[in-house]
């Protein structure tokens, strides 16, 4: 069955660019949005949804696909309150950072047909700054999205072949992995910067707030490592509460080697570690 009605469940940044992105691939169905009412005014007049309901059962019903799209803890606690409430034939997906918190709670909700029920993803896209007002029609271009079927061994349904479908048409790349393998790997691409970029921006806080050289003489390379410091903790601090162990590996080992390079700023080592870091992203190397 085509694919007619589209609920994105949080209509922030990542909900409002999904919506426009969808509209601007030529989506023809309805696409309705559910948050509070003062964001879902701006997501309407900015075209990102069709019509607007701040209750979630009105949202949900008779969607064929629910996308949440809210931080890590809300999407688990929607996942429980939705799941009662849509027929079988109706395909939930989210948005989230983490995701096998978000797999656990689906074998838990839905059993045996959790795979066919629900297809976790994650868009390996963003800003520093969310909310409604930062949405972009062409947020997803030439980005990685992720999912992670609960079940790789099972062919994909009808209806996540056509969603899939949807965000190759906003221009989203697929790549499909397992929870645990996600968990990991954005503990060190993704989750890490952000620690290491707000960790540096509060020390620097600390230790200059009160001297007008930062932002007389800091060039490039302050503002590129501090950007996504701004990213709102309400975000984070689900992030970390659901992969907090991978975090910690990814934390630790930076550690380690921020103390090696500390110990050999006057030695040989130093330029090692350099040549080292040089050759990452270089492909055949």
């Amino acid at each position: 069955m085509p694919i007619r009605q589209i609920t994105i469940v949080g209509t922030g940044l990542i909900g409002g660019s999904l919506g426009l992105a969808l509209k601007l691939a030529g989506f023809d169905g309805d696409i309705v949005g559910c948050d509070k009412r003062a964001v879902l005014e701006i997501a309407e007049a900015r075209n990102a949804i069709d019509r607007a309901e701040a209750d979630l059962e009105r949202a949900i019903a008779d969607s064929d696909v629910i996308v949440l799209a809210t931080p890590v803890g809300c999407i688990l606690s929607q996942l429980e309150t939705i799941g009662p409430m849509v027929p079988p034939t109706t395909l939930i997906t989210d948005a989230g950072s983490t995701k096998q918190r978000f797999v656990e709670r689906a074998r838990e909700l839905f059993g045996a047909q959790a795979a066919q029920r629900v297809l976790p993803g994650h868009p390996m896209a963003g800003k520093e700054f969310g909310g409604i007002e930062h949405a972009d029609a062409n947020l997803f271009r030439d980005a990685v999205w992720l999912v992670t079927p609960i079940n790789g061994d099972e062919n994909y349904t009808a209806g996540q072949h056509e969603y899939l479908q949807l965000l190759r048409s906003i221009g989203a790349r697929i790549i499909a992995t397992d929870a645990e393998r996600h968990d990991r790997l954005c503990a060190w691409i993704s989750h890490l910067p952000q620690m290491i970029a707000t960790a540096l921006a509060s020390v620097l806080r600390d230790e200059l707030v009160d001297d007008d050289a930062v932002t007389q003489i800091g060039g490039r390379a302050l503002r590129e490592m501090t950007r996504i410091a701004h990213s709102p903790y309400s975000m984070w601090r689900d992030i970390a509460l659901t992969n907090t162990e991978n975090i910690e590996e990814a934390l630790l080992r930076f550690e380690q080697q921020l103390a090696q390079l500390r110990e050999n700023l006057r030695g040989p080592e130093l330029r090692k570690l350099f040549e080292d870091a040089n050759k990452f992203g270089k492909t055949g190397v």
